[in-house]
C-alpha cells in the first residue's frame, strides 16, 4: 500500500485531467453550450460583487416563479487555479426553467492569490446576493449553493462560515443548505501533490484553516454530498469523509452517481430528470 503523502501517487488520484482522457471536450461543450445561454437568456453579467479583480457575478433571473424565486448560486472548480464563470452559464437554464434564479460566480484564481482569499471572496459573493436577490426577483430567504470539485470544497467552507463576523446586516446562516459535488474537504493530500502545491503553496497551517473536515459541523444549513462513482478512490474518500466527520445530521445525503466521472458528474446537475438536479431543487424547497 503506498504511503499517503506519495506525491506519485496523489498526483495520479488527484489530476482528474489525466484520469478522464476526453476532458478536453468536456471543457469545450461546456464553453459553447454556456455561449449559447448567454446569448438565448436575459442575464445580467460582470455584476460586481466585491473590491477584488475577478469578484464578479452574473445572474440568470426566472419567468417560472409566481412570486419570489428561490435562488441557486453556483460555484465552479478548477482546483481554484482555472476556469471561470463563464463557462458554466450552461448550469443554469433547467434550474430557471424550474422557477428558480441562477448565479454564477466568479473568484481571482491561484497563484495570484490564495484559497483563504478566495474563500473570503465567496462570503462577499454570498452576502451580495443575499441583499440585493429582491432586486432581480429573487427570494433572500431562500439561497442555496452548488459547487463542482474545488467549488464543493467552497461550498463547505461556507456553510461553516461565522456570518455575522462577515457583517452586522447578515443572518446567522444566510444559505439553506448546499450541494458539494466532488468536493474536496481534506488538503493535506494536495500539498503533497507536485502539479497542484506550486500553485496552491498550501501549510500544514493553511491545511487547518482550509479543510471543512477539520471542523466542527455547522450548527444550521445542511449539506448533500456527491460524487461520481467513476471518479478515483481519493475523490470517493473525500465524499464519505464529511459525512463520517460532520455526521448525517449535517450531512443527510452522502451518495455516488453510477457512470459518472468527475467532468460528466455535472449531466446530472443539468438533467432535469437527474439526481443531483433532483437534490438541488430539494434545498431550494421547489421539491
Amino acid at each position: 500500500m503506498r504511503p499517503r503523502n506519495d506525491p506519485a501517487w496523489l498526483d495520479a488520484q488527484y489530476n482528474n485531467r489525466a484520469l478522464v482522457a476526453d476532458h478536453a471536450d468536456y471543457l469545450r461543450r461546456w464553453a459553447e453550450a454556456s455561449a449559447l445561454v448567454r446569448a438565448q437568456s436575459r442575464c445580467v453579467r460582470d455584476v460586481r460583487y466585491g473590491p477584488a479583480p475577478q469578484s464578479m457575478l452574473d445572474i440568470f433571473p426566472t419567468d417560472a416563479a409566481a412570486g419570489p424565486a428561490p435562488v441557486l448560486i453556483f460555484i465552479h472548480g478548477g482546483y481554484w487555479r482555472a476556469l471561470d464563470k463563464s463557462d458554466f452559464s450552461f448550469v443554469a437554464p433547467s434550474f430557471t426553467a424550474d422557477g428558480a434564479m441562477v448565479v454564477v460566480v466568479n473568484y481571482d484564481l491561484c497563484p495570484a492569490v490564495g484559497i483563504e482569499h478566495i474563500t473570503l471572496q465567496l462570503t462577499e459573493a454570498v452576502a451580495w446576493t443575499w441583499r440585493h436577490a429582491a432586486e432581480h426577483g429573487g427570494d433572500p430567504a431562500r439561497i442555496a449553493v452548488a459547487g463542482h470539485s474545488a467549488g464543493g470544497h467552497l461550498v463547505a467552507m461556507l456553510l461553516s462560515c461565522r456570518w455575522k463576523e462577515v457583517a452586522e446586516d447578515l443572518p446567522a446562516q444566510p444559505l439553506a443548505g448546499g450541494l458539494a459535488i466532488s468536493g474536496l474537504y481534506d488538503l493535506e493530500p494536495l500539498r503533497h501533490t507536485t502539479f497542484l502545491q506550486p500553485d496552491l503553496k498550501l501549510t500544514p497551517n493553511s491545511v487547518a484553516r482550509l479543510s471543512p473536515a477539520f471542523f466542527p459541523r455547522p450548527k444550521a444549513g445542511k449539506l448533500y454530498t456527491t460524487v461520481g462513482l467513476d471518479e478515483s478512490g481519493e475523490f470517493l474518500r473525500q465524499n464519505a469523509l464529511i459525512r463520517d466527520v460532520w455526521g448525517p445530521t449535517a450531512v443527510p445525503v452522502c451518495e455516488t452517481v453510477p457512470g459518472k466521472n468527475h467532468f460528466s458528474v455535472l449531466e446530472s446537475l443539468v438533467d432535469p430528470q437527474g439526481r443531483l438536479h433532483d437534490l438541488a431543487l430539494r434545498l431550494l424547497g421547489l421539491r
